[in-house]
C-alpha cells in the first residue's frame, strides 16, 4: 500500500504546482493586458532620443506603467553611465548636426 500512497501524494503535488503555474500565467497575461498598446513603441523613441546625448545600453533603460483606479503612471528609468561618456556622446551629437 505504501507505493500506492507515494503515486497519489506526487499527484496532489502536481495538481498544486500545475495550478500555481496557472496563477503565474493568468497574472502575466492580466498585467500586460492592461498595458497601453503604444508603450513599446514609446520605450523605442524614448531610448533613441536618449542615445542622442548619452551612450547607454538598451537594459540601461526601464519602462514600467502602473495602472490605479484613478490614476495611470508611467515611470521612466535610466542608469547614465559617468559623466566622461555623456560628454563624448554629447560632442558626437553636435558634430552630427
Amino acid at each position: 500500500m505504501s507505493l500506492l500512497d507515494y503515486f497519489r501524494s506526487s499527484k496532489s503535488k502536481t495538481a498544486s504546482v500545475a495550478k500555481e503555474r496557472l496563477q503565474i500565467l493568468v497574472a502575466h497575461e492580466r498585467y500586460y493586458r492592461n498595458k497601453p498598446s503604444y508603450l513599446p513603441q514609446l520605450q523605442e523613441e524614448l531610448m533613441q532620443v536618449i542615445r542622442k546625448y548619452v551612450e547607454v545600453d538598451q537594459d540601461a533603460i526601464s519602462v514600467k506603467f502602473e495602472q490605479d483606479d484613478n490614476q495611470e503612471t508611467l515611470e521612466l528609468n535610466i542608469v547614465l553611465p559617468d559623466a566622461q561618456h555623456t560628454r563624448n556622446a554629447a560632442t558626437e551629437a553636435g558634430n552630427a548636426l
